[in-house]
């Protein structure tokens, strides 16, 4: 499936393409940044090596795992735009949507956005992580989500606040079926080949107590990138062994908290940590998830 508007061309979205549409969405990325970060906070700065990289072989795995999902738009030889999102149990996902800086109100975005929209057609739930550009937040409530503000925790942990955690061990992509499970019962899906990706990116701590189960994805700053749980008791402690990782005197943040988890509040307080708003979890047919915080890009 290919479409045209006016000069434009939308494409299924290549393997070939990702390094150039990595590039694209950084930039793209850094100008929303620029336009609405926190004065208080540092300079946003463009996407790191590190980071890209591991962009790119998110990218790769969703292209190969749901190609139908993967939209490029161009004009000529130049990619303007991309949208990148995929299905998991029925529940759609728009894992990441940019169009080049400068080329917004062309209509470019709205047909990206339509392609992957089309491609989820037959799921019952949807979500997607959106910033705080006012123009992606009326295409998504116009396309029926409803908006779900989200706050950050930010700054240097307060060690002494930690407490013992029992019965949370490392993970393995053994414990799959384990975690599928979890997911179902938290936001109606399991991640299934995601698992592959997260588990090459992040280390994973894993709990199974009589009281609930858990798991998270924790990235080398002790930040939880990807919390479920089946009781907030259970993701509060899960949280704790991720905080527990921090490098003593670093700065972490942590993310995509919704006013359905203010249990991660409660921690990110206890730990001396500051409250940020910080864009919107948008969500169709569903509510928010509880116990989770959801990934940005695979939520």
């Amino acid at each position: 499936m290919s479409t045209t508007t006016h000069d434009v061309l939308i494409r299924p979205l290549r393997h070939d393409d990702v390094p150039l549409v990595e590039r694209l969405s950084a930039e793209g990325f850094l100008e929303l940044d620029l336009r609405t970060h926190q004065r208080a906070w540092p300079d946003p700065q463009l996407r790191p090596a590190d980071r890209a990289a591991s962009w790119i072989r998110r990218t790769h795995h969703l292209i190969g795992t749901d190609p139908g999902g993967c939209w490029a738009a161009t004009r000529g030889d130049e990619i303007v735009g991309f949208a990148t999102s995929f299905t998991r149990e029925k529940m759609w996902i728009l894992s990441s949507y940019v169009v080049r800086p400068g080329m917004q109100g062309q209509g470019i975005g709205t047909q990206l956005l339509a392609a992957a929209l089309h491609h989820g057609r037959g799921c019952l739930r949807g979500m997607l992580a959106a910033s705080d550009d006012p123009l992606a937040l009326r295409r998504y409530r116009l396309a029926g989500f409803e908006l779900h503000a989200q706050t950050s925790l930010h700054g240097r942990l307060d060690r002494s606040a930690i407490p013992v955690v029992e019965k949370v061990r490392e993970g393995s992509l053994g414990d799959r079926d384990l975690m599928d499970s979890i997911d179902r019962q938290t936001r109606g899906a399991a991640h299934g080949p995601d698992h592959d990706f997260l588990a090459g990116d992040f280390r994973l701590v894993v709990t199974e107590r009589s009281t609930g189960s858990g798991y998270a994805y924790v990235d080398d700053h002790g930040a939880p990138v990807l919390l479920a749980a089946t009781s907030r008791r259970t993701a509060v402690d899960l949280m704790w062994e991720a905080l527990a990782s921090t490098p003593t005197g670093a700065t972490l943040e942590v993310g995509h908290i919704t006013s359905a988890n203010h249990w991660a509040v409660d921690v990110g307080l206890a730990a001396r940590l500051s409250i940020h708003h910080r864009g919107y979890l948008m969500v169709r047919g569903m509510k928010p998830p509880t116990a989770y915080l959801h990934h940005g890009s695979l939520l």
